[in-house]
């Protein structure tokens, strides 16, 4: 586990750096040279300095953005509605927090929720007009991703057309979800690019994220 105790304004800032190159790493390169566990606890850390100093808060701080950056080679547009990232935790005691904290903001003891599997991939927002897929757009900053409508259509599964009663099928639809390569399938992929003399993907998010980012979609 890497462990940075911030005890100055100096190591705040060091670890800012530390994190953008981090960023770097895992958006960028799709290489990511620490695990998510260790990330999770370095943004934690930087979370509670920022939170106990709150006029130290840098302008720079990965606190303050959501997802990754904007790439290059691609073009760039907004979201209809922002696309919000999701929180984690590594405690017990931070669940049943997040618990008190729904029940008083809906006044209601008794919540239910509803929990499942979250695909470690890409997210992803794809808009439908009159049933046909005309967008697809990465997080990218949450308002504004990349258009990534070229690389998405390469995935077979993904219907390009919406089927069914044209009636009921809406004007507009906005479709979000996860980009994701199940674990079979990215040891063969790993295994042809060891045989080509690539580099291997650290895990199968980097492999979905570097796939969806490929500037030639015929990749």
């Amino acid at each position: 586990m890497i462990s940075r105790k911030i005890k100055s304004q100096k190591d705040y800032i060091t670890l800012i750096d530390e994190l953008i190159e981090h960023d770097r790493h895992y958006y960028k390169e799709a290489k990511p040279i620490i695990s998510d566990y260790d990330y999770d606890q370095l943004i934690k850390e930087l979370q509670t300095f920022e939170k106990e100093n709150p006029t130290l808060v840098h302008p720079n701080s990965p606190s303050l953005r959501v997802g990754e950056a904007l790439t290059k080679g691609f073009k760039h547009f907004s979201h209809i509605t922002p696309m919000m990232s999701l929180a984690n935790t590594y405690s017990e005691d931070e669940l049943k927090d997040f618990i008190k904290r729904i029940s008083k903001l809906l006044e209601k003891e008794d919540v239910k929720f509803c929990s499942e599997l979250k695909m470690d991939g890409i997210a992803i927002s794809i808009r439908y007009e009159k049933g046909h897929l005309t967008q697809a757009l990465t997080r990218g900053n949450g308002k504004t991703g990349d258009d990534v409508t070229l690389n998405i259509k390469t995935i077979k599964t993904l219907p390009l057309k919406l089927h069914g009663n044209e009636k009921k099928i809406p004007e507009l639809l906005e479709v979000r979800g996860e980009v994701f390569i199940h674990k079979n399938i990215f040891k063969k992929l790993n295994e042809k690019r060891e045989i080509d003399g690539l580099d291997v993907f650290a895990n199968p998010r980097n492999a979905a994220a570097g796939s969806l980012k490929l500037l030639d979609p015929k990749e």
